[in-house]
């Protein structure tokens, strides 16, 4: 039998009241967008004044830690950061939005393969998901639990590659993401409508993400949160990504996991029973 790849903390408790659940996508339930970082790095990279005596390899690790730092939130806060970061360097910045948007269609340049292969059929909705996803949405329905999923990749691509991986039908209405008016979302904010909406408490709420954003907003209102620090690059590895579980753990996640090969175990715990 293979081993269970678990990682309670001491700060787990059992949660059997648990209604609600939060998703992110990207990383969590997706890896459509696998690889994003290598899109966004070089364009920066690109784009950056450079300081005098300053190797590309320490650059391009600033630039990578800002991003990495940022991930979770909506993508404009990382166009902002580099924005911060041409001003500082002596350079003329664009509008974060402006990054923003050429990002996004430099990303769609490296997805778009795995995106016409999904709407052609010739690429299988599985292929792009956090290895187990599928069982472990169908467990928490038949649990009787209402899923939201939030991300802080744009609102309009997440319903389109949620439906694509036909996700859809486990979060109905329930699916939000980033807009071009970045005030008008957050994922704190989806967690408090949560809790307003349904009259719920905090510690009714279980996540699961792999940024730090979702994680940190879920325990400060006294949830449950399931760091899912997935090895994207290699999906269905079952190896914990050490730099996703280090951040995580930094910001009080309660479970490590590297997917959802071993969801049974893990809701047994949560639920007890």
């Amino acid at each position: 039998m293979a081993p269970v790849r678990i990682e309670y903390t001491p700060a787990f408790t059992a949660r059997p009241e648990i209604t609600h659940v939060l998703f992110d996508f990207d990383g969590t339930l997706s890896i459509i967008r696998e690889g994003w970082p290598n899109v966004m790095v070089p364009m920066f990279l690109e784009m950056i004044p450079p300081k005098a005596g300053e190797s590309e390899e320490a650059l391009r690790q600033l630039l990578t830690d800002d991003i990495l730092r940022l991930n979770g939130k909506q993508t404009i806060y990382q166009m902002m950061q580099f924005a911060e970061r041409v001003q500082e360097r002596g350079g003329k910045p664009q509008d974060p939005l402006w990054y923003k948007h050429e990002y996004l269609r430099r990303l769609g340049e490296r997805i778009e393969g795995r995106l016409s292969g999904l709407r052609s059929g010739t690429k299988k909705p599985e292929e792009f998901h956090v290895h187990g996803s599928r069982a472990l949405l169908e467990s928490l329905r038949a649990r009787g639990l209402t899923l939201y999923l939030a991300s802080g990749t744009d609102e309009v691509f997440v319903k389109q590659e949620a439906e694509l991986l036909r996700l859809t039908e486990f979060f109905g209405p329930h699916i939000y993401g980033a807009k071009d008016d970045y005030k008008a979302f957050s994922k704190a904010m989806i967690i408090d409508k949560i809790l307003k909406d349904h009259g719920i408490q905090g510690r009714q709420l279980l996540a699961f993400g792999d940024g730090y954003v979702e994680i940190q907003n879920t325990k400060q209102v006294g949830g449950v949160a399931i760091a899912v620090a997935s090895d994207e690059a290699n999906n269905g590895s079952g190896q914990v990504d050490p730099w996703k579980r280090e951040r995580l753990l930094g910001v009080g996640a309660d479970v490590v996991i590297p997917d959802y090969r071993d969801a049974e175990e893990l809701l047994g715990r949560i639920f007890n029973r």
